[in-house]
């Protein structure tokens, strides 16, 4: 039996996830997996936590998006910390996060999830970070029925770690 207060915690069993705590910014490019066009773009400020509550080590994401013509969204995605990895299940998507094993220079991160409103579609993402961490590069790839129609190219830089005390809701400047 596995002595449940010796378990680490997010911070020693995913070290890469826990050094991107804090504000990204960057941009979202998506792609048609069949003809290469690109089918949309956008800013994005994305501010990423982690917390104890109640004994469970948690992860919340929260991600603001900027369009060109002015549209903004932002979506929230709590986490929580079980066996491994994280796990999400709310009203937009199920999945998962793992430290991406083997991964000889600690740089990957992959992601699963579903999108609950879209029966059929699934993804994968890929985190890359520079060994810095100042900067990363993410790829997801979209499948549709177990074919790829789609694939969303993201790329980020880090702003800072201290993300209680972030404030600006402005769309980035990059």
């Amino acid at each position: 039996m596995i002595d449940e207060l010796n378990k680490p915690g997010v911070r020693e069993a995913m070290p890469i996830l826990a050094s991107n705590e804090g504000v990204w910014e960057g941009w979202y490019r998506y792609y048609d997996a069949t003809t290469g066009k690109l089918v949309d773009e956008h800013r994005s400020r994305l501010i990423c936590r982690l917390f104890t509550k109640d004994g469970v080590d948690h992860y919340h994401q929260t991600n603001h998006y900027f369009w060109e013509d002015g549209r903004t969204e932002v979506r929230d995605f709590p986490a929580w910390y079980e066996n491994g990895r994280i796990w999400w299940d709310n009203d937009l998507i199920k999945g998962w996060a793992a430290h991406m094993k083997p991964d000889d220079f600690d740089r990957s991160t992959c992601l699963h999830w579903v999108r609950k409103n879209e029966p059929g579609i699934y993804l994968y993402e890929m985190i890359q970070n520079n060994d810095a961490r100042t900067h990363r590069a993410r790829t997801w790839q979209w499948f549709r029925d177990g074919l790829c129609y789609q694939r969303t190219l993201i790329d980020e830089k880090f702003i800072t770690a201290d993300w209680q005390n972030w404030t600006d809701n402005s769309a980035p400047n990059n």
